[in-house]
């Protein structure tokens, strides 16, 4: 013990030096992370104003944080003495390996660049892709955040986004509507399509430009079957789907156009 004591007498002026570099290199280190943060915010901040993308400042944000924690993280140890030459190099050769180890991840960076560069698709956007569909909410440097219509959220790793068809629903203004109408092979076809074109002509979210098309489809085992389809707004898709599909079974009712269902007919013959 009396040593020990002996030993720090000796060296009290290194520990006081080695303990005050440590504190300062935590110092460095937390506002480091603060500023880190701040550079993050404010590059969203910049990138809001200019009115750019939401999901792209995030993206370009979280490039900002990382490059912050980086340079903060080799300053602080500088400054515990730890010669950061060598530590780069160490960096880059452990980099590497991580690399090849992590090639899935550098695949996801490399996929978010491309969804930045090329922009298949902005914040707020339903699209589908990878098997998935929802709203973007934020592209960030290895995931995309998506939001479904019942609140979920998916975290879609960007490669899976980009190695795969991306239907976005958002981007064009208008859309149009499919739906087949099928009536009984005894009704008036005439009157059942007077009947489809007046529930269309009754609903104003229905663009007049272009033009609806309300026409025979095929003669189907069961059904003589139409197809409908008119135009709307982008935003109005699914209401104007829901009330026409009901607009059109009561409209067909009034008019007692029977809408069959899948049936067969049985023969038995006596010998």
């Amino acid at each position: 013990m009396e040593t020990i004591v002996h030993w720090v007498d000796d060296n009290s002026s290194l520990i006081i030096h080695h303990l005050f570099q440590g504190l300062l290199a935590l110092i460095i280190f937390f506002i480091g992370m603060k500023l880190a943060k701040l550079a993050a915010n404010l590059t969203e901040k910049a990138f809001s104003k200019r009115k750019v993308d939401k999901a792209v400042g995030a993206f370009v944000g979280n490039i900002a944080y990382s490059i912050v924690f980086a340079a903060t993280l080799l300053m602080a140890l500088s400054q515990v003495g730890i010669e950061t030459t060598s530590f780069v190099a160490i960096l880059g050769a452990a980099g590497l390996a991580i690399g090849l180890a992590l090639q899935g991840s550098l695949s996801n960076f490399a996929s978010g660049v491309l969804i930045i560069i090329l922009r298949p698709f902005k914040s707020g956007d339903y699209i589908e892709a990878g098997g998935k569909a929802g709203s973007v909410q934020r592209i960030e440097i290895f995931s995309t955040e998506l939001r479904t219509p019942d609140n979920k959220v998916i975290i879609m790793p960007n490669s899976a986004i980009m190695s795969g068809a991306i239907v976005n629903y958002s981007r064009e203004k208008t859309r149009r509507i499919d739906l087949v109408i099928g009536v009984s092979y005894e009704a008036d076809l005439r009157e059942a399509k007077n009947v489809l074109k007046s529930v269309l002509d009754k609903e104003p979210r229905i663009l007049k430009e272009p033009a609806y098309t309300v026409a025979v489809l095929e003669m189907a085992d069961s059904s003589v079957n139409f197809v409908v389809r008119p135009w709307v707004s982008t935003s109005d898709y699914w209401p104007t789907y829901f009330d026409l599909v009901e607009n059109i079974k009561l409209a067909l009712d009034d008019a007692n156009i029977e809408i069959p269902f899948p049936q067969m007919d049985v023969h038995l013959h006596k010998d």
